[in-house]
């Protein structure tokens, strides 16, 4: 690109980080976030993003966390995607819940992307009150659970034996006009593509 004299920006870099960082790794990335500064460009939150997760993935959790910090100290403003990176990779849910709440107090609201996340990780784990906890943050900041989320609790109550909790949850689903996946627990089965009761 700049042999062909084709103008950069931090679009550009941004792509090139990503493919450079699967390609050769991750520390090629952040030779190329160097360079992109050293020529003045400015990251943007992308920017960070895409490192802080390629970092995540690569289980250097410390150094995603000591970015994250210079993030901040340079006066740039996470966003959602940058505590889903950190939450894709966690393995402690307490370290997980407390990353939540601290993005929350910081004024970010999570999305319906960010609670499925967490609460199909949690239940990935085998831990239910992590799940409950989620959804109780989801009910409080007011916002209505979609398709996705209501399975995800359901799988994780199923999970846990509390099969009328989970037929509660499954029955309000329904009754917002959402489409529950078929489950034999609750005696769930597919008649012609459509989930009936039993």
């Amino acid at each position: 690109m700049k042999r062909k004299g084709i103008k950069l920006d931090t679009v550009a870099y941004n792509i090139v980080i990503r493919a450079i960082s699967l390609s050769e790794g991750v520390d090629f990335g952040i030779g190329v976030f160097h360079e992109m500064r050293e020529l003045g460009f400015e990251p943007s939150v992308a920017t960070y993003n895409a490192i802080l997760k390629l970092l995540c993935e690569c289980g250097r959790v410390r150094d995603a966390y000591s970015l994250f910090d210079q993030m901040l100290k340079k006066g740039y403003e996470p966003n959602v995607l940058t505590y889903h990176c950190f939450f894709a990779c966690l393995e402690k849910p307490r370290e997980i819940l407390m990353l939540f709440d601290r993005m929350i107090e910081y004024g970010f609201q999570p999305i319906m992307d960010t609670y499925v996340m967490l609460m199909r990780k949690f239940c990935r784990w085998g831990f239910l009150r992590p799940v409950l906890m989620v959804w109780k943050k989801m009910e409080e900041l007011g916002d209505s659970p979609n398709e996705f989320a209501y399975n995800a609790l359901i799988d994780a109550l199923i999970d846990k034996g509390m099969l009328d909790m989970a037929r509660k949850y499954d029955e309000e689903m329904l009754a917002k006009g959402l489409s529950p996946k078929p489950r034999e627990e609750l005696g769930m089965k597919l008649v012609q593509g459509e989930p009936v009761g039993g």
